[in-house]
């Protein structure tokens, strides 16, 4: 239903913006004396939504993906390896280290430093203590729910985070991010929101060497490094980035 809303209410908003795209269009044309491309009514795109006096983003994915990608060169590993995160980040980090993606849903990325193969986050297939440089972003939230296609578990998440911590070798590093707020919630069947406290909870054998937030409200800030947990309790709905990592001896 609110998908359908959504759409009704884009139809609404274009009907309503098209004559303001309509005299664009027609200036335009007026000023092309020499064009350089074709056009006609059949392309007619019009994009309404865009005249925005500052350019929007999604909180959530541009600041986690940046914080996780600046850990990664302070850590500066031979092989980094990724478990689902978003392909923005390993493509990204593949330019400067060699990085080892893994998806429940692989993805055919064609790029140097960066292979991409399967992995089911609940029966990770690497050895015991055998990755030294790991990260799993906004990712975890999910698994468990269905909502990719893997089976619905509601202990999922947990099963997930002890593998996670199963193959990080002693002295090594694990970047996790996921949603977090002052409840812990389901919102099915789309993610999980965690507690500070929960998220600990979830690696009791690790140490956590740093934690940074993304509030949800721009004018809580942006990427927080070093973020006190207390501003958690602000939160409904931000973005929790945790560096762990393992006892060099366990």
């Amino acid at each position: 239903m609110f998908s359908l809303l959504k759409k009704i209410r884009r139809v609404l908003l274009t009907a309503l913006y098209s004559p303001f795209i309509l005299k664009d269009y027609l200036a335009f044309i007026r000023q092309d004396n020499n064009p350089r491309f074709t056009y006609s009514w059949r392309t007619f795109y019009p994009q309404i939504f865009d005249k925005t006096k500052l350019t929007g983003f999604d909180r959530h994915y541009v600041y986690h993906t940046a914080w996780a990608a600046r850990v990664v060169k302070e850590i500066n590993p031979p092989l980094h390896t990724d478990i689902a995160s978003s392909l923005y980040f390993p493509a990204l980090v593949s330019a400067f280290v060699p990085v080892a993606f893994y998806d429940y849903r692989p993805a055919e990325l064609g790029l140097s430093n960066l292979t991409s193969n399967h992995a089911d986050l609940t029966k990770l297939q690497f050895e015991t203590g055998s990755v030294t440089s790991l990260s799993c972003l906004h990712t975890i939230e999910h698994v468990g729910l269905g909502r990719y296609g893997d089976p619905v578990d509601p202990s999922g998440d947990v099963k997930a985070c002890s593998e996670l911590a199963r193959v990080l070798a002693p002295g090594g590093s694990l970047l996790f991010v996921t949603p977090v707020g002052k409840t812990a919630q389901i919102m099915f069947n789309a993610h999980r929101i965690y507690t500070y406290e929960l998220v600990l909870s979830l690696f009791p054998d690790l140490i956590l060497h740093e934690f940074s937030l993304i509030p949800e409200q721009a004018e809580h800030g942006g990427l927080i490094r070093n973020a006190d947990p207390i501003l958690i309790e602000n939160e409904v709905y931000g973005c929790g980035c945790f560096w762990f990592k393992k006892p060099a001896s366990v």
